[in-house]
């Protein structure tokens, strides 16, 4: 049995189907699509989608949790930071 590695695309993800493909390439050709990434190799709306969903996460989490609730994970938090190891 022989083991594969697996890499990581360089490139996005292209449809396989020849029709959707051409429409991708006329969409980029004419600006109608943009395939740009940051210097990082990351694309920027997703690092700002993933941003907007961060800075609310927390605030949202906290909002659900009881009051008695959010004193636990505190101590549990304060425990965990002062233990000796």
């Amino acid at each position: 049995m022989r083991l594969h590695t697996v890499r990581m695309a360089k490139h996005p993800k292209r449809p396989r189907d020849t029709n959707q493909l051409a429409h991708v390439i006329a969409q980029l050709a004419t600006g109608e699509l943009a395939d740009v990434k940051t210097e990082d190799g990351k694309d920027p709306a997703a690092v700002a989608l993933g941003r907007k969903g961060g800075l609310k996460g927390g605030k949202a989490r906290a909002e659900k949790l009881s009051a008695a609730k959010r004193r636990a994970i505190a101590k549990k938090a304060a425990a965990s930071r002062w233990a000796k190891k």
